[in-house]
């Protein structure tokens, strides 16, 4: 059992959009997964064996508990009734109290597309009377990763402060050596990622940040932990 499942799209895209967020979380103990939909190849540099390298290197990193590959088509990911049985069997089987999702808005159609299936996955996590593996299980709440393409982002409704982790999150990127570092020139993706960080940071008043959106009303018990 898991606290936390990030479904992406392609290897990368969740240390793209929450790597400090991830080891915030296992710096407080918690158990956190990540469910690649793909392989994320082809690629101008990669390929399914150097990916697979890269992945597991920024797992070590990251300290992830849990990650496994759907296998769903690159480049045509699509939420079909079967991916949407699949991804509900893989809920129902780590069962994760929050669930991270690409942000819902975006020009790159995989990640689109991923965003409609794991909205889709979790309501039919829940149901009975089907043949999905696992017990019925619905996460309590679906929170959403910016690793957008388009070069606008909406205001998000928390940002959280990565600042002690930055660090390993360049780390963690820097092991994508096929998608950010090869033949690139300067400034590089991550480069553009230290940038936005620290947008980010600056906004909440420390170094670096992350942020985050969600459809619904975020609930607290307490304010003690607002930076």
């Amino acid at each position: 059992m898991l606290d936390v499942l990030i479904v992406a799209p392609h290897p990368d895209d969740a240390e793209l959009g929450m790597a400090g967020t991830i080891l915030r979380f296992k710096a407080d103990g918690w158990r956190v997964g990540i469910l690649d939909l793909t392989s994320g190849e082809p690629t101008p540099h990669g390929s399914p064996e150097i990916r697979a390298r890269e992945t597991a290197a920024a797992s070590k990193i990251l300290e992830i508990d849990w990650r496994e590959n759907l296998g769903l088509e690159n480049r045509r990911l699509e939420a079909t009734l079967d991916a949407r049985a699949q991804l509900a069997g893989v809920f129902r089987t780590v069962r994760p109290r929050l669930i991270f999702a690409p942000y819902w808005v975006d020009s790159h159609p995989d990640h689109v597309a991923a965003t409609q299936l794991i909205e889709a996955a979790r309501f039919w996590s829940k149901l009975t009377k089907t043949d999905l593996a696992g017990d019925p299980f619905y996460p309590e709440r679906i929170l959403y990763y910016y690793c957008v393409h388009l070069r606008v982002v909406d205001p998000p409704a928390f940002v959280v402060d990565i600042s002690p982790h930055w660090r390993a999150k360049q780390a963690a990127l820097e092991c994508y050596h096929s998608q950010f570092i090869a033949q690139r020139k300067p400034p590089t993706v991550i480069d553009r990622m230290r940038d936005q960080a620290a947008y980010w940071g600056w906004s909440i008043g420390v170094d670096y940040g992350e942020p985050f959106a969600s459809r619904e009303p975020i609930g607290f018990t307490s304010l003690r932990d607002l930076v």
